[in-house]
């Protein structure tokens, strides 16, 4: 039958074709047979240049593995397509883990060398007033190139490139002993001309079943055993980094692969690509094309503030940027990770300090800089269950590390000409989110207290970060008279940038970014911070009102309804001056205090949308309760701590410590409870409801019922209790209040 098929499809067996190659390809010493029953068939037998039946010395199947060698061409085009949609599990990955550190850190040294000898020179010769732009900005493109080819040369000789599931965390020694014994004695089989029987055929047999045998139960322990050296390494993660390395370890499944209606890599990343093309865009052409024309009849006559500072980092600067950079993370555009920094020679600060000195004195950013690719990620928590498009997806771009290296070093330098106005909470050092609602809280207490009743807009800026329009940025600056140089340095930062899309192993085409601050850019919370920092100067014309702003979260205070519509009013004016819009649909208003169950006339906008009242609205991660008092929903911090701890105990809690198991709860799941309830004005109820949540967790740890008994496991693993924890938090950031005479008065 086989025969008759390859006859009648005209296909040739590649064993016919070199005859002294003809072998068994199946063997079984045990029943004592063999056979030749594994083929390679193929249509055109002239692209056959060789085959073999191999037969390796660790092959724990009766089949032997086929090898064949083939001539002939193929279009290169074709062949970045099919490597392109490879999957996930094939991807390459530098295992910084295993590689030979002292070569890489001695290597880069060495090779660094000239590179500081050209930069220095290139510097001495730099005059400010009278120098070649040309000449210096093609030497700063060459520069970064070569920078970035070295890094990337020298982790290529000394950093192993494998794909993620290629070194097991559970191989040990004795799987290598085992492993040699094995090779070995199968070696010394063959030597003797595999015997059937005997001493040699013995030993060969029992060293392969004992390191078949420990292989399995090795391999099994990666799903089944919790380690020690695991969960150090789960520890030692933080937030994100955490969950991301427990679903790599336990939770196994394929991710979203459909995306409109497509399942393509290739189809998808284009459709992706089309769609955040088109949301870094304007809102209105018609103000987008008045604030060009603004910029550039301000900025023909701006001269800004004189800069008092030297246009220049020192090492030490760059250096304690470079070490402060978080390892683990994607690499950029370049293939550049911290690890490519941080284990490189000190050699590598000192010309960095230098080159950014010389893109300083030259305001010329090199196109390297500007160069980004954006990760779509899943905005629905249960995205494996729904069909998905494109706006289901927020993009996050990552940015090329250099250019992060040089705007840590810049804020770090010149935040001061950055500063936003103290109703701003985000981006601050020192302040948070707690801070934010802290002040909110606050507010809306001060005027319960005296009997009136509150009412809150919570504002949703539509694609806020991506509708950035460049030229009003450059107007806000250009308004704090910002020096030239630092205006100049922005400008080219964000001009000429470009971007593309990576799905699997995927990349589109790049499109050209001319609205919109990337999200994975340092700076670009900070420029936007001060984008919009003037709606916080819309309330001075109304007496009693209060806007608070943390990035792009607004939230509207007012005494009364009319006051609240007019407060809307103003800052949609100022929205509309930097062409912002309001995502009116996921906006809500809330009342709170004695009357706040009362029936209220909806809320306006100018263009007619309708901002509905609201029980319950979400304001950085807590859920404000419309009620006679200022009170927070407790309810979603509760489903998201079971979520988490259920996570962790249905796949370590019955194979690991119960010390192991409360310790992860306590770094991973308690946070997920507590989060900014320290700020929060809780009853004693609230707190035994919290209670109530981490007693009824032990009981199912420990599988009792009696309360006396969980006491008494809380005591013995030293595990306070939520009101015990809130209190001492509480107590903690008022003291910090203290410190800096904080006041929410000073922030409206």
């Amino acid at each position: 039958m086989i025969d008759r098929f390859l006859h009648n499809y005209n296909l040739r067996r590649c064993d016919n074709l070199f005859p002294s190659r003809k072998t068994a390809t199946y063997s079984n010493l045990s029943l004592g047979q063999e056979s030749q029953i594994d083929y390679i068939v193929t249509s055109s037998p002239g692209d056959i240049a060789d085959y073999q039946v191999l037969d390796p010395a660790i092959n724990f199947s009766d089949h032997f593995p086929l090898i064949i060698n083939l001539n002939f061409q193929i279009d290169r085009s074709t062949f970045k397509s099919l490597h392109s949609n490879t999957g996930k599990k094939f991807q390459m990955q530098l295992r910084w883990d295993k590689a030979d550190l002292n070569s890489y850190y001695n290597h880069t040294g060495n090779s660094l060398a000239p590179f500081l000898n050209k930069i220095d020179t290139l510097l001495s010769n730099f005059d400010t007033c009278n120098y070649d732009k040309q000449k210096y900005s093609d030497c700063i493109e060459t520069l970064y190139g070569d920078i970035v080819a070295l890094l990337n040369n020298s982790a290529k000789l000394y950093v192993p490139e494998r794909s993620k599931a290629f070194f097991k965390f559970w191989w040990n020694e004795e799987l290598n002993s085992l492993k040699e014994a094995s090779i070995n004695s199968d070696r010394l089989w063959k030597t003797a001309g595999k015997p059937r029987s005997g001493p040699l055929y013995q030993q060969r047999q029992s060293s392969r079943l004992q390191y078949r045998k420990r292989l399995r139960e090795e391999q099994k322990s990666e799903s089944m055993v919790y380690t020690n050296d695991l969960h150090e390494a789960l520890l030692d993660k933080k937030g994100n980094e955490f969950w991301k390395c427990w679903r790599s370890k336990f939770e196994h499944y394929s991710g979203c692969k459909e995306v409109d209606g497509s399942t393509d890599s290739n189809t998808i990343v284009n459709k992706f690509a089309h769609y955040f093309s088109t949301t870094y865009s304007c809102n209105n052409p018609n103000r987008a094309y008045s604030l060009q024309q603004e910029f550039e009849t301000v900025r023909a006559n701006y001269c800004g503030f004189p800069i008092n500072e030297e246009l220049s980092f020192d090492t030490e600067l760059v250096s304690k940027t470079i070490n402060n950079l978080k390892r683990g993370k994607a690499p950029d555009i370049e293939g550049l990770t911290a690890e490519h920094l941080l284990c490189s020679h000190p050699a590598l600060s000192v010309f960095l300090s230098r080159f950014f000195q010389l893109i300083l004195l030259t305001s010329y950013i090199p196109s390297g800089f500007k160069v980004s690719y954006v990760v779509p990620i899943p905005k629905l928590k249960d995205f494996r269950s729904k069909a998905l498009k494109c706006d289901d997806f927020r993009g996050i771009a990552i940015s090329p590390l250099l250019s992060k290296i040089f705007e840590y070093c810049f804020l770090e330098k010149y935040e001061s000409y950055f500063k936003s106005s103290d109703n701003q909470f985000g981006f601050k050092k020192g302040m948070g989110c707690r801070n934010a609602i802290y002040t909110v809280r606050n507010i809306v207490s001060d005027y319960v207290s005296k009997g009136n009743t509150v009412n809150l807009c919570a504002i949703d800026l539509s694609k806020a970060f991506d509708k950035v329009n460049h030229n009003a940025l450059y107007i806000k600056m250009m308004k704090r008279f910002i020096p030239v140089p630092l205006l100049d340095l922005i400008i080219n930062l964000f001009s000429d940038c470009f971007s593309c899309v990576k799905w699997d192993n995927a990349f589109s085409n790049f499109f050209r970014i001319i609205f919109g601050v990337r999200q994975g850019s340092v700076l670009s919370p900070i420029l936007f911070a001060l984008y919009i920092d003037d709606i916080s100067n819309s309330v001075s014309f109304f007496p009693g009102c209060h806007i608070i702003l943390y990035a792009d979260d607004i939230i509207l205070i007012s005494p009364s309804v009319l006051m609240l519509q007019h407060l809307l009013h103003a800052c949609e004016i100022e929205l509309n001056n930097i062409d912002m819009a309001i995502n009116f649909r996921k906006s809500s208003c809330l009342r709170i205090g004695p009357r706040y169950d009362a029936t209220c006339a909806c809320i306006t906008s100018l263009d007619g949308s309708i901002i509905s009242w609201a029980t319950e609205t979400r304001y950085l991660g807590i859920y404000i309760v419309s009620s006679r008092v200022f009170k927070c929903s407790l309810h979603h911090a509760k489903c998201g701590f079971y979520r988490a701890a259920n996570a962790i105990f249905g796949k370590v809690g019955r194979i690991s410590s119960e010390e192991v198991v409360l310790q992860l709860v306590k770094s991973k799941c308690l946070p997920v409870l507590l989060y900014c309830l320290e700020v929060c004005p809780l009853t004693k109820t609230d707190l035994k409801s919290l209670d109530f949540v981490i007693n009824r967790f032990f009981m199912k740890l420990f599988r009792t019922s009696n309360i006396d008994t969980v006491k008494t496991c809380q005591l013995q693993f030293s595990f306070d209790l939520p009101s015990v924890i809130i209190e001492k938090r509480a107590k903690k950031f008022k003291d910090s209040l203290t410190k800096v005479k904080y006041s929410y008065t000073n922030h409206v």
